[in-house]
């Protein structure tokens, strides 16, 4: 909500107040927490130590010792609308994600696009000081708006996140990844073989943009939203293991190659992925196409006050 002005004007400038008040930053109050959000797609709670599985966690062991822990967390089994009532706080049918982005099918309560009525974590706690940061998955974006032409309103960037490292869809390649920086895409800093995964480059930018903003506000501490996906696809780490044995991997889990690109013009409805390696066509209808086509945050210090560019 836009503050009032509280200022005076005077015919005389001499003799009128400015207020910037409505135009400053938002602070968080001292002492207010950051918040931090892991998820982790495709992982039952009987997986993790501290659950009773037999996945050790010693860091996830210290974090539940120190706080509570959950046990009946409803999800809907699916990515996508779990993760809208994650970010939300809402019914996964009240976001318009009755299932997965890919399979909208254009009824209200399955469209894909969670409307901006259901405010995401993130754009609440950056009304309130918090600085919003994601790395890794997002998974809530119909294939619709997921190319350079489209609008970008259900990016990350466009629902309350200030930075975004990841991948929009619902998977990538750990090593060969379809990567997105903030708001278009990107390749990769180094191949495989110089040492490349996804897990680490995530874990390395979101260290960047803390320290972005650090830069600016050193008494800022640190927090992120972090979603990495190497876990949605153990065939991965199956494959590598097959190549330091010195066997050759089964077809179904040969790496996919880049193909040439091809750049989507206005109205076509083809994804990212398909922007940079010139496959994986738009499952949308036609009639579809032809209409137009990851903490949360770290509280603000007081430094950060003032004019942004």
């Amino acid at each position: 909500m836009t503050k009032p002005f509280r200022g005076v004007i005077n015919v005389d400038v001499t003799q009128s107040v400015p207020d910037w008040e409505p135009y400053t930053q938002p602070i968080a109050p001292e002492g207010t927490p950051n918040v931090l959000y892991i998820v982790l797609d495709d992982v039952g709670y009987s997986a993790m130590e501290p659950y009773g599985g037999l996945i050790e966690t010693p860091n996830i062991n210290r974090i539940t010792q120190r706080g509570l822990t959950y046990t009946n967390f409803h999800t809907t089994a699916l990515c996508s609308p779990t993760r809208s009532c994650l970010m939300t706080g809402r019914n996964h049918t009240t976001n318009g994600m009755a299932t997965i982005t890919e399979a909208a099918s254009g009824f209200p309560s399955s469209n894909g696009h969670i409307p901006f009525e259901c405010a995401t974590i993130a754009e609440v706690l950056g009304e309130r000081g918090w600085n919003t940061y994601m790395t890794g998955k997002w998974h809530l974006t119909a294939e619709d708006e997921m190319n350079l032409a489209s609008r970008k309103a259900q990016w990350p960037i466009g629902r309350g996140f200030e930075r975004f490292y990841g991948f929009l869809g619902a998977e990538t390649n750990q090593w060969y990844p379809d990567l997105v920086y903030d708001n278009h895409p990107v390749e990769q800093p180094r191949s495989p073989e110089e040492g490349y995964h996804l897990t680490e480059d995530l874990t390395d930018k979101a260290l960047e943009f803390i320290q972005d903003a650090q830069a600016v506000a050193p008494d800022e501490r640190p927090g992120r939203g972090a979603r990495p996906g190497r876990q949605r696809q153990p065939r991965h780490h199956q494959r590598r293991a097959a190549r330091q044995a010195g066997r050759r991997p089964g077809r179904q889990e040969r790496p996919a190659r880049p193909g040439p690109c091809a750049r989507p013009g206005p109205g076509d409805g083809r994804t990212v992925r398909a922007a940079r390696h010139g496959r994986r066509r738009s499952r949308l209808p036609d009639h579809a196409r032809r209409r137009g086509l990851g903490a949360v945050g770290s509280r603000r210090a007081d430094s950060a006050v003032g004019p942004s560019s």
